[in-house]
C-alpha cells in the first residue's frame, strides 16, 4: 500500500531531513513539499493525501490554523521545535508530534502510528500485520505467520514461519496490538497463533511439535474465543 504524503516545512535544513527520512520509507509517496501554509492549504482543497508532515510555525498562517481550516481527514505528524504546542495538537487529534531535531527511530515509530491508524480493520475485518520494535529498528510482522509468543523473562520471543523476533515488548503491549481472536493469551509466558493450533488436549495445545500450556488464570477467555 502506497501511503501518500506532503511536507509542510519552511527550514531549508528540516526540510531536507524530512526528504531524507520519508525517501527511506519506499512505501510513502510523497506527493508535494511546502514552506507555507498557505501553499498547502489550496494544495489539500483539491488532493487529497493520507498522511501530512506539518511545521506549526508557518509565517501568515499556522500549522494548527491550516488544520482547523482545511478539515483534513489525513494523518498529522506535527513537527516543531516548540513543544508548548503539544497540548494544541493532540486536541487536534493528531497522530503524534515530533519534537526537532527528531532521529530515525522516532520518525520510524510516527510512521509507524500513522499506517497503523490508516489500516485498522472495520469490524468483522482481520488485521494483517504488526509492527515489533527489535533492536534498533520496527519489524513489520504478519499475523498469519505468527505461530506463538513465549516469554524469556525480560523478552518475548516471537516464532513465526519465517523465523524468530526478539522483543523487550510486555505482553500486554501485544495484547493491545493483536485481536485476541487472532493471537491469544494462554499462559503468563505464552500466546498462541488460533489459526494454527493443531490440537488441544489437556490443557495443552499442540501447534507443530511444540506444546504449549494453558493456564486456569486465561482458559475461559481462551474457550470463548475458539467456541466463536
Amino acid at each position: 500500500m502506497k501511503i501518500r504524503c506532503i511536507l509542510v516545512e519552511d527550514e531549508p535544513l528540516a526540510q531536507e531531513r524530512g526528504r531524507q527520512f520519508i525517501g527511506k520509507l519506499g512505501h510513502l509517496q510523497l506527493e508535494g513539499v511546502f514552506d507555507n501554509g498557505l501553499d498547502a492549504l489550496q494544495y489539500l482543497k483539491h488532493h487529497p493525501v493520507d498522511l501530512l508532515f506539518l511545521d506549526i510555525q508557518l509565517g501568515e498562517l499556522s500549522g494548527i490554523q491550516l488544520l482547523e481550516i482545511a478539515g483534513t481527514k489525513a494523518q498529522v505528524i506535527i513537527t516543531t521545535a516548540y513543544p508548548e504546542y503539544a497540548l494544541k495538537g493532540f486536541d487536534l487529534q493528531v497522530t503524534d508530534y515530533l519534537l526537532k531535531p527528531y532521529t530515525l527511530e522516532r520518525f520510524l515509530q510516527s510512521v509507524a502510528k500513522a499506517e497503523a491508524n490508516l489500516l485498522k480493520p472495520s469490524p468483522g475485518q482481520d488485521k494483517k500485520f504488526i509492527f515489533i520494535k527489535t533492536e534498533y529498528r520496527l519489524e513489520k510482522v504478519f499475523l498469519e505467520d505468527i505461530l506463538y509468543i513465549e516469554g524469556m523473562r525480560d523478552y518475548r520471543r516471537i516464532h513465526t514461519t519465517k523465523g524468530k523476533i526478539m522483543t523487550l515488548q510486555t505482553f500486554g503491549e501485544l495484547e493491545t496490538e493483536i485481536p485476541s481472536y487472532q493471537v491469544c493469551r494462554v499462559h503468563k509466558s505464552w500466546m498462541v497463533s488460533v489459526q494454527r493450533i493443531q490440537s488441544i488436549e489437556r490443557d495443552r495445545i499442540k501447534i507443530g511439535e511444540v506444546y504449549i500450556p494453558v493456564s486456569e488464570t486465561y482458559k475461559k477467555g481462551f474457550l470463548e474465543v475458539i467456541r466463536r
